[in-house]
Parts: C-alpha cells; structure tokens; sequence
C-alpha cells in the first residue's frame, strides 16, 4: 500500500528532514510514526500526500509514484486517499453534511448516492444528528469526527492521520481513537503521526521511530519508547 525507497527530503534553507528512507506498509495495517519534535515525522506524513515532494527516491501510494506526480494530478490522487488533520481544516461556512458531501461532489457524484454515504459516514462517527450545524458550533472532538468522515467519504484504502488527536482532551482523544480503530478494522490502512504515549502504548500496533530524518526503530507491536 506504501512503499518508501531511499527517500531524501532536503528544504531550500538546507535543512535535511528525511535522509535516506525505505519502508513498507501493507494493506490492512495500523502504523504509527513517532519521534522527537523535530525528528522529521511531518515531513515524512507530508510526502505522502503530496504535500511535499522527495528530493530523491521514490514513494509508492496506493500504486501511484508520489515523487514523479505531476502538479495536475495531485487533486485526483487525494481524491483516493484519506488525510486527517490536527487543526481540521473544515470550511467554516458549510454545514456538517456539506463538508462531508463536498469531495464527493467535486467528483460529481449522483446526488442520492452522496446523501446515502454522507449519513453513512456520519453515522459512523455518531455525528449524524447534527448535519446541520456549523463548525464553530461543533466541539474540538466533534470537529475532528467531521474530519474523519470527510476523510473516507470515498471510502479511500489508506487514511494519513498527522497529530489527529494533538488538539483534543484525553476522553476526545479516545473516542477519536476507538473511530479510527474501527476503519482500520474495515480493511482500511492507517499511517498516524503522533506525539501520544498514552495511546501508542495501550493501542498496541506497529510503530515506526523516526530520528534525524532516519527510521531508528520498527516494531510490529511497538511502544512510544520516548518521555511525552
């Protein structure tokens, strides 16, 4: 689902964030990436995006070549895979369900077909009773599961969570965790970006250390391994 082969990523200022990475995620799998602040983690998560673009080397995602992708085709590349955010990024001035409904009708998708899968999704993460609110009316947490349920509205087959709980309240944090545990488990591959010692540790999956811009540590059912 994910392959990174021999990735550097160096920023016009000279700082090097990614030196030399190879590494695979299977489908189905739940991996976390921890390490230090500063130790490369956001960069890594962003390249797989295309948020930014490799130096050298190539990345794989969901058997498109990231680093060769041309400008004009990101949008369509996003349109198959999921990214959660730790600010949201949600339109203030959309409804719940117009938020949701917004990547499906970018696609222009038959509008029955959106209106069952908008509810579906929100459904899933007990948000459908309020498809009519704005987001400054929403919680934190209820602003991230709107996050989410925009994020696999197109039933992607990989969701990039970068810090998704990093704005939330500890109980928040949980629920969003128990939400992303649940798509994991529909087949879905999650890669997530965190700072949580708490969760990495008693939601034990794969964790991949990062240091100095280098996989120090990978672990099938690893801890977070560093103080928070």
């Amino acid at each position: 689902m994910i392959e990174m082969k021999d990735v550097h990523k160096t920023y016009p200022n000279g700082v090097k964030a990614i030196n030399g990475i190879d590494v695979k995620i299977h489908q189905g799998e739940f991996a976390y990436i921890v390490g230090p602040s500063g130790a490369g983690k956001s960069t890594f998560i962003k390249m797989m995006y295309r948020e930014e673009k490799p130096s050298t080397g190539t990345i794989n995602v969901n058997g498109v070549n990231v680093a060769k992708l041309k400008s004009s085709r990101v949008p369509i590349f996003r349109r198959n895979i999921g990214v959660v955010f730790q600010d949201f990024k949600l339109l203030p001035k959309l409804t719940v369900y117009e938020n949701v409904a917004f990547a499906l009708e970018a696609i222009e998708e038959h509008p029955e077909k959106i209106k069952a899968r908008v509810l579906e999704v929100l459904d899933l993460v007990g948000l459908k009773h309020k498809i009519r609110s704005l987001p400054d009316e929403l919680s934190g947490g209820e602003q991230q599961r709107v996050s989410i349920a925009r994020s696999i509205v197109n039933k992607p087959k990989v969701v990039i969570a970068d810090e998704p709980t990093g704005n939330l309240d500890p109980e928040t944090s949980w629920e969003i965790m128990d939400i992303f545990d649940r798509i994991n488990k529909t087949g879905t591959t999650i890669l997530m970006a965190t700072h949580n010692r708490e969760i990495v540790n008693t939601i034990r999956k794969r964790v991949i250390a990062v240091e100095n811009g280098k996989i120090v540590r990978d672990e099938v059912r690893g801890d977070y391994g560093y103080e928070s």
